[in-house]
This record gives C-alpha cells, sequence and structure tokens, in this order.
C-alpha cells in the first residue's frame, strides 16, 4: 500500500487534467491557415499534393482530403499556406472542413459541431462506439487506441470503445473502405440498435485518402448513410477525437 502511494507521489497525475484546453507543441500541423491574398497561383501547392487537397482561385485546403503532410507549405514560394497548432479538426458536415483565408481558429471553433438537443437527450453525455478499421494502415486506430490510455483517458468523459455493435450507440469508421471490408461495415451498421450516429475518423475514412483513385475501394456506404461527425487528420491525434466527441454529445 505505502509503495502504491508512493508511486503516485512520484508520477503524480498522468492524465491530462483538462482534456478541452490541452496545450498542444508547437510543431504539430493542424488547422491550416490560409491567406489567398499571397497565392501567385503558381500551383506548385497543388502539384506537390498527393491527395488533391488543394485547389486555386481561389485558395482553398479541403481538410476532408489533407493528410497534413506539409508539403504544401514547404513548396509555396510566398507563404500563402502555414499551419496552426490547433487542434480541434472535427465537423459535422462535410463542407465544413472547406479551409479558406477566411477561415480562423474561433470562427471554425465556433461553427464546425452545431448543438444538438437530441444528441444530449439521447446519449446524456455517455456515448459507446464500435470501432470498423475498414482498410487502414492502423495509424489511426493505434491513435485511437491510445484515447484510453492514462495520459488521454477519454473513459472519463463516458466515451468507450465496446466489442460488440450490439451493445454500442454508433460506429467509428477507419480506413478507405476497401471491397473486402465493405459488406462487414454495412453488417456491423445494421446491428446497431437505433438511435445511432456515425462518425468518420481520419482523412482514408472521410475522402479515401492517398486510396482515394483505387479501383479496390467501396465507398457506397457514405453515400448510402448519414454521417453524423467528420473528423480529419492522418493519423487522428486523441486530442482531435476526444474533443470532436465531446462537441458532439455536450454541446
Amino acid at each position: 500500500m505505502f509503495e502504491t502511494l508512493k508511486m503516485k507521489l512520484v508520477q503524480k497525475k498522468q492524465y491530462i487534467p483538462d482534456i478541452q484546453n490541452a496545450q498542444m507543441r508547437s510543431q504539430f500541423r493542424g488547422l491550416p491557415v490560409v491567406k489567398d491574398n499571397m497565392c501567385c497561383a503558381c500551383n506548385q501547392c497543388v502539384n506537390s499534393c498527393p491527395t488533391g487537397a488543394i485547389s486555386l482561385n481561389p485558395l482553398k485546403i479541403d481538410l476532408g482530403r489533407c493528410t497534413l503532410c506539409g508539403q504544401c507549405k514547404m513548396m509555396c514560394p510566398n507563404g500563402a499556406i502555414d499551419f496552426s497548432n490547433y487542434y480541434k479538426l472535427g465537423a459535422d458536415k462535410r463542407d465544413k472542413l472547406i479551409i479558406t483565408s477566411e477561415t480562423t481558429k474561433e470562427e471554425f471553433e465556433k461553427r464546425a459541431i452545431q448543438a444538438r438537443k437530441e444528441i444530449y437527450s439521447i446519449f446524456n453525455r455517455s456515448i459507446k462506439f464500435r470501432q470498423v478499421s475498414a482498410g487502414g494502415c492502423n495509424g489511426c486506430e493505434m491513435e485511437l487506441n491510445a484515447s484510453s490510455n492514462a495520459n488521454f483517458d477519454m473513459g472519463r468523459f463516458g466515451i468507450d470503445f465496446v466489442a460488440s455493435p450490439r451493445h454500442a450507440d454508433g460506429i467509428v469508421i477507419t480506413g478507405p473502405i476497401t471491397k473486402n471490408m465493405a459488406y462487414a461495415l454495412e453488417d456491423c451498421y445494421k446491428s446497431v440498435p437505433e438511435p445511432k450516429v456515425v462518425v468518420l475518423c481520419g482523412t482514408c475514412a472521410i475522402s479515401g485518402g492517398v486510396f482515394q483513385e483505387s479501383t479496390e475501394l467501396n465507398r457506397e456506404f457514405i453515400d448510402k448513410y448519414k454521417i453524423d461527425l467528420y473528423i480529419p487528420g492522418c493519423p487522428v491525434h486523441p486530442l482531435t477525437f476526444i474533443n470532436a466527441i465531446l462537441d458532439f454529445i455536450r454541446k
């Protein structure tokens, strides 16, 4: 007992006390900063993007396609593209992930996830997910596992992953959805009791990512069913995932 108390005294609190105001390291690439007035339309950023996330006239970045690799920033001769370390990137509509020169951190945070009374009334600050890896590289899957570790500890907020879709309130999809996983994904979705939510987690899930042109994908599920939450990243950081879910169920 004394050894346990001694260990707790030495290690102090391992978890992040205030998960919604946690400070991210400065090197982290988060919400893009776009300056259309500095863009010379040289196409270097467009040509360097591996997922076609950038368009010109006006300059825009699609966070649903962006892998946050930073190649566009390095190629831009005028500094029209930069990245902040703002990590709260989740949105409840696909078009809200389009970043323009008018997108600021404050503006994005305000509009990204709107309040939905029915979500709070149904789930009441607790939500359980079945996670489906639909052909992912295991990057997002590892970060989702980390969301439950001693540092992030999302379980204290009532957010958990469960082993069976029958015990879940919704599904979290990672990966670009391959042909081999299309049936299993739909079967899992249909096994979750109503009402249920669908979360696309990671660039691959949202747009197909670097695999979007592959003939081995079957993304009919995205068009067939309503998507409640989009959480971009490659991979998604635990702070990004947890804060998006908290905003979704608490507001």
